[in-house]
């Protein structure tokens, strides 16, 4: 018998989507074709005209990896609207309002421009669950075949894809929300949100500063954006705003920076969102965190009253929880919040309006509102592999893992996870005491490095 409830096997989708090196299989155009011609078979509903959302970040190999999809959705007899750069959340958004019946990113979010990927959202704006993209894989199997010539699928442009959605990211916030008076450093990554998330703040009323707004397919995420917050630190400094807000380079990550240059990131703003709506009372249910969220969430939480689960990590994995339980608040630490009352998936310009929502009505700071949690010290290593294997399958790393949790007791933690998107195991401990901290994590980084099957 089918165990049903059974993780399903996929050969080319990791944590969150499909992403690789750019000419390195699977992140090559014929394989591009390929999967624009295996998601149109699996999308398709019959008896009407399907339609398919591409929008992409500003990776300059976005441009040769829409046309690929776009000539196998074609041949599928799927339409196409192309949006260009735009947001992964707008994409998720836009998907929903032209009533599509499914949406495609081409971005490797975080990643570097020599890297590129596909994400999916279904219909109605989330992202796929493991048996859709299982699906999509088993229609890569077969053969593109070519429908009839007057079924084939046409290609449209979308002209006003940007504001949409800045509009619809204001309509997130009530109408007397106001940012008149605050100076604000945007760190656009020089990715998807440089052309949309000024307006938005900007029409909001905040005096807007903006770094990593200029993008020429090359520089994205170069030393810039959510994962290099050095620069937004300095200029938030240099400049005397009240914060800085840096998204990563497809905007569906969001992190901080205090007033100070102190950075706030996605743990800390989840608590800020959550324990302000605690307190107005509009706060439904509880708070999920990952497998990754610091301890001090968890306690921090625990002391409000506020319930906590953890998820797998990946946004996904948050939102499939939170849809269980019926609550709206959910993130991760590297800035993927999920905030179901305003949007189907992580929105980093979203998030951001919800953070600066919670201090407008607390009338506080952001160093004022984040006091009430204090984070333990926390070691993250990555390790590179050479192919991706659970950790914990291999006997000298468990066997260096039990006696690293017998040193740490009660007081620690620690974690080892395959990295869905890169050839990394991560490891991750967590405690009390830093320097034992990164020690644990540093001698256990060791042993997966020379760990052998």
């Amino acid at each position: 018998m089918t165990d049903k409830s059974a993780p399903v096997a996929r050969r080319y989708f990791g944590t969150d989507g499909i992403r690789g090196r750019v000419g390195d299989a699977p992140i090559t155009p014929d394989f591009m074709l390929r999967l624009g011609w295996a998601a149109g078979q699996a999308f398709k509903r019959d008896g009407q005209r399907n339609s398919v959302i591409i929008g992409k970040d500003t990776r300059l190999s976005g441009y040769m990896f829409e046309s690929a999809l776009e000539a196998g959705l074609s041949a599928a007899g799927v339409d196409v609207k192309l949006l260009g750069p735009m947001p992964t959340p707008a994409i998720a958004y836009l998907t929903r309002t032209f009533r599509a019946c499914a949406g495609i990113v081409i971005s490797a979010s975080h990643n570097p421009h020599y890297d590129n990927g596909i994400k999916f959202f279904s219909g109605d704006g989330t992202k796929l669950d493991d048996a859709l993209e299982a699906e999509i894989e088993r229609w890569l199997d077969k053969p593109v075949t070519v429908c009839e010539s007057a079924d084939l699928g046409k290609a449209f442009r979308v002209e006003d894809a940007p504001g949409r959605y800045v509009e619809f990211c204001k309509s997130t916030v009530p109408n007397e929300f106001v940012l008149d008076g605050m100076h604000i450093v945007l760190d656009c990554a020089h990715g998807a949100t440089y052309h949309v998330a000024p307006k938005v703040f900007r029409e909001l009323g905040a005096r807007v500063s903006v770094i990593g707004g200029d993008p020429d397919g090359l520089n994205i995420n170069l030393g810039v954006g959510s994962t290099h917050l050095e620069a937004l630190k300095e200029a938030v400094q240099q400049r005397n705003a009240d914060l800085g807000i840096a998204f990563d380079g497809d905007g569906d990550r969001v992190l901080m920076v205090d007033k100070d240059g102190s950075e706030v990131d996605g743990d800390e703003l989840i608590y800020v969102i959550a324990a302000q709506r605690k307190k107005a009372g509009t706060l439904k249910g509880g708070v999920v965190g990952t497998l990754m969220t610091n301890l001090g969430v968890e306690l921090a939480l625990q002391d409000q009253g506020i319930p906590f689960e953890r998820a797998k990590v990946g946004d996904r994995y948050v939102m499939e929880r939170l849809l269980q339980r019926g609550w709206l608040l959910g993130g991760e630490g590297s800035g993927h919040l999920v905030i179901r009352d305003c949007t189907t998936t992580g929105d980093g310009i979203v998030s951001a309006l919800q953070v600066l929502l919670a201090c407008w009505r607390a009338d506080k700071t952001l160093g004022e509102l984040r006091q009430g949690m204090t984070k333990l010290p926390q070691t993250m290593i990555n390790v590179r592999v050479g192919e991706r294997f659970d950790p914990m399958s291999r006997p000298d790393i468990a066997e260096a893992v039990r006696k690293a949790e017998d040193h740490l007791g009660a007081a620690g933690r620690i974690l080892l996870r395959a990295s869905g998107t890169e050839p990394l195991i991560r490891v991750m401990a967590e405690g009390e005491d830093a320097a034992v901290i990164e020690q644990v994590a540093e001698e256990l980084a060791e042993v997966v490095g020379r760990s052998k099957a």
